[in-house]
């Protein structure tokens, strides 16, 4: 037991008076306790008692008094006052001692009795939604406005809907019915190719893509070569096609001549590629037929004309002939078509590439379209096509037998 003595002067008495304090040697007896109300206060008259367990401590203690229309009760925070103690000085006239006792704090919380047994109405998500839109309207950004007035533009109003849910089964149904099968929709999808004709059931590469198909008989009889042919050099040679700039076309124009003889067909269509990358390079005069000519001036006329009305559209303007996209890919899958029938159905597409002034993997998937495989060559395909072994670290279009077309990408859902 601590103590300890204070002097203490009474009023109107000179001598000095003794008090004695005392810690109490019982703090966890049940003795006199702080209330605090945060709230509402009840009046003075409003009687309280302490309930406790165990009659001996104070320990898990409450205190609950009640008026006629509001109860009060601890609350679990009047536990959760750590590192603050309270204390309570009992004064004894005849020992004239000041005992200090623990004084736990409890914090009241009110209940109104005519409140007590209404339950609390939950929000439906439509109200809460409500709610969050109303607040989004008064305290929101604008972007958050913009977005809440694009929710309620885009909202189903599920209520109207129920009167027509059964008419847009049956439109469903009907429409459905017609649909093509899977099989009608791949052959719809390979017919719509922006690739040259094309025989599905060819067991050879040279039957998949016929020749007349890609350069008509007039055009193709009106390919001359007896100039090339009296030339000296190839230089000479490459000076006087339409388009000179061509690596793949120069290349295999030199390997034509180096052999012992000419194969003519091969030569026509190597000057007919030259034209076609000439009309490609001059897609921006098209439409004006006589600065075309002057541009391509070894080119025949009707050939002209034939590549104008097969890989032009004319825009819904202006009466002019313009090369589309989609007709651009349609010129250069024509000439691929021809490229392969050169180089024996396995085509260097990185030299290509570079003509064309476009990323190998462009080129490919136009390759591929027609039906090719882009790879390196196996020892036995490099001694067929004649190529030497360094060849084979080059990947190449390979067209196959029986024809397969690249599938159509599916997208996947994003979560």
């Amino acid at each position: 037991m601590a103590s300890s003595a204070l002097k203490k002067r009474k009023r109107g008495v000179d001598e000095p008076e003794e008090i004695t304090l005392r810690v109490s040697e019982y703090p966890e007896k049940i003795g006199p306790v702080l209330v605090s109300f945060p709230a509402l206060e009840p009046p003075k008259s409003t009687p309280f008692r302490l309930y406790s367990q165990t009659a001996s401590s104070s320990k898990d203690a409450i205190v609950a008094g009640e008026t006629e229309t509001v109860e009060f009760v601890s609350t679990a925070e009047s536990q959760q006052t750590a590192g603050c103690t309270y204390l309570v000085g009992i004064y004894n006239k005849r020992t004239k001692t000041t005992t200090l006792r623990s004084a736990p704090l409890h914090i009241l919380a009110r209940n109104v009795k005519a409140l007590k047994n209404i339950k609390p109405m939950e929000a439906s998500v439509q109200e809460r939604i409500k709610l969050r839109n109303t607040l989004g309207e008064t305290f929101g950004t604008k972007k958050a406005k913009a977005a809440i007035r694009a929710n309620e533009r885009n909202k189903v109003d599920i209520d109207a809907m129920r009167g027509v849910a059964g008419h847009i089964q049956e439109d469903i149904q009907e429409n459905t019915e017609s649909l093509p099968t899977q099989e009608e929709a791949k052959l719809a999808a390979d017919s719509s190719r922006l690739i040259p004709p094309y025989d599905n059931s060819a067991t050879r590469p040279d039957d998949v893509y016929k020749l007349h198909d890609i350069i008509p008989d007039a055009e193709f009889n009106a390919i001359s070569t007896s100039a090339l042919k009296h030339m000296d050099s190839n230089k000479e040679r490459v000076s006087s096609l339409p388009y000179t700039r061509s690596n793949w076309v120069n290349q295999h124009l030199s390997l034509l001549f180096s052999a012992p003889k000419t194969n003519k067909t091969e030569l026509k269509i190597l000057m007919y590629i030259s034209a076609m990358l000439a009309f490609r390079a001059a897609s921006r005069v098209v439409g004006e037929k006589q600065v075309l000519q002057e541009r391509l001036k070894g080119v025949p006329s009707i050939i002209l004309d034939g590549l104008i009305t097969r890989f032009t559209e004319s825009s819904r303007d202006k009466d002019q002939a313009k090369i589309t996209p989609q007709m651009e890919t349609m010129l250069l899958t024509h000439m691929f078509a021809l490229c392969l029938r050169i180089d024996d159905y396995a085509t260097d597409t990185t030299l290509l590439a570079k003509d064309l002034s476009m990323s190998a993997a462009k080129v490919n998937p136009l390759f591929k379209s027609l039906g090719c495989k882009v790879e390196t060559l196996s020892f036995n395909e490099l001694k067929r096509l004649g190529l030497p072994d360094s060849a084979a670290a080059t990947k190449r279009a390979v067209l196959k037998v029986p024809l397969e077309f690249p599938k159509p990408r599916v997208k996947r859902a994003r979560r």
